[in-house]
């Protein structure tokens, strides 16, 4: 049997107790507000009095490391000096020639508007290529007067197909797919790695260039075209002794109608290729050109086809997606693709067959 409870005695609190119990939840009341504010976002108000404001010049740093561009304020016009318009001169560079960089200085076009892009193979040539490519660069860089706006240099991330670089090894006919692949290859890396929001110009000109016009590429930006090339010839001795020249560059050409009949008949992984006697295109070749104003050196005439010896190309082509296919476009390939590409896209090809530069003879 269940006993009884007696009487329930209650306890009186004591002051002291109480007046403890309130003073922890106040304290615990206050720790959760403020735990609960530090998962909003920090202001001035809310910052820990322990930490410090942000300096205002590290403020100013972060703005500057956003950059803002309005391609339509990107200019290209005939006048690119006037118009302070950036160029980017892109070489793809087997060998270091030291005509080729003399005549790049002297290139009277502002060097601090000029950006210059080398790609080089990553063999034995090209190590020593770039050494003494380098060895200039420091030079011209350290001076008050030739110095350029900015000097890039890259190496290739693929073997070249070629174990030599010499003239009669680079055209013969067998080693023209796998060669100009690689060119075009090498073409592409370089452009998409430099090409910047501010250029304006793209001049192409090769590692073995050694003589142009001072004022080329004014010359070549005043006729206003979005594709445009010189004639490429070579300066010799003849039998005589005398100083001659010839034709170098058979890649600018117009079409003709026997070579699309020849194209017509070819593989999808077929070229037709320019200046074999193998393939006889009767294509019509800047390099041979014989025009009524024989000493015009701004007569213009349209191209189908380019070399890219020296060739200026507004920034917007490349922009738009002209590149140098590393593969059969339409049978052609590398600079001859890109003009086919370029046409595509809306943009026609210019060529100057009294306008020359010269190729070095080896």
């Amino acid at each position: 049997m269940a006993r009884p409870m007696g009487p329930v005695r209650l306890r009186r609190t004591n002051p002291v107790t109480v007046i403890i119990g309130i003073v922890l939840c106040t304290f615990i009341i206050y720790f959760l507000s403020n735990s609960g504010s530090a998962t909003r976002p920090t202001t001035s108000k809310s910052r820990n009095a322990n930490s410090k404001p942000v300096p205002k010049s590290n403020l100013a740093h972060i703005r500057r490391d956003v950059q803002r561009f309005n391609l339509n304020h990107v200019t290209i016009t005939k006048d690119p000096i006037a118009n302070h318009e950036a160029v980017l001169i892109l070489t793809p560079m087997a060998r270091f020639y030291q005509d080729y960089w003399d005549n790049l200085l002297k290139l009277n076009y502002p060097h601090e508007l000029i950006t210059l892009g080398f790609i080089i193979p990553k063999n034995k040539e090209g190590n020593a290529a770039t050494t003494a490519l380098q060895a200039q660069i420091a030079k011209t860089q350290k001076s008050a007067t030739n110095k350029f706006r900015r000097v890039i240099i890259e190496r290739q991330d693929f073997d070249p197909p070629l174990a030599s670089q010499d003239e009669s090894e680079r055209h013969k006919m067998e080693n023209q797919k796998v060669r100009r692949a690689a060119m075009s290859k090498a073409r592409n890396s370089l452009l998409f790695t430099t090409l910047g929001p501010d250029t304006s110009w793209v001049l192409w000109l090769d590692g073995d260039i050694v003589e142009t016009p001072p004022t080329l590429i004014q010359d070549l930006a005043s006729h206003d075209k979005p594709i445009i090339v010189p004639n490429c010839y070579q300066r010799y001795k003849d039998d005589s002794g005398k100083m001659a020249e010839r034709a170098y560059d058979f890649n600018s050409w117009q079409d003709s109608e026997t070579a699309q009949e020849l194209a017509a008949k070819m593989g999808p992984e077929d070229l037709l290729l320019e200046g074999y006697e193998a393939l006889p295109t009767y294509r019509t070749l800047m390099a041979y050109m014989e025009l009524d104003e024989k000493d015009d050196v701004r007569a213009e005439v349209p191209l189908d086809g380019v070399g890219g010896t020296a060739l200026l190309v507004r920034a917007d082509v490349h922009r738009d997606g002209a590149m140098f296919p590393p593969f059969p476009f339409y049978h052609l390939i590398e600079t001859e693709g890109f003009a086919k590409m370029a046409k595509r896209l809306g943009w026609q090809a210019t060529g100057l067959p009294n306008y020359k530069v010269y190729h070095y003879n080896e």
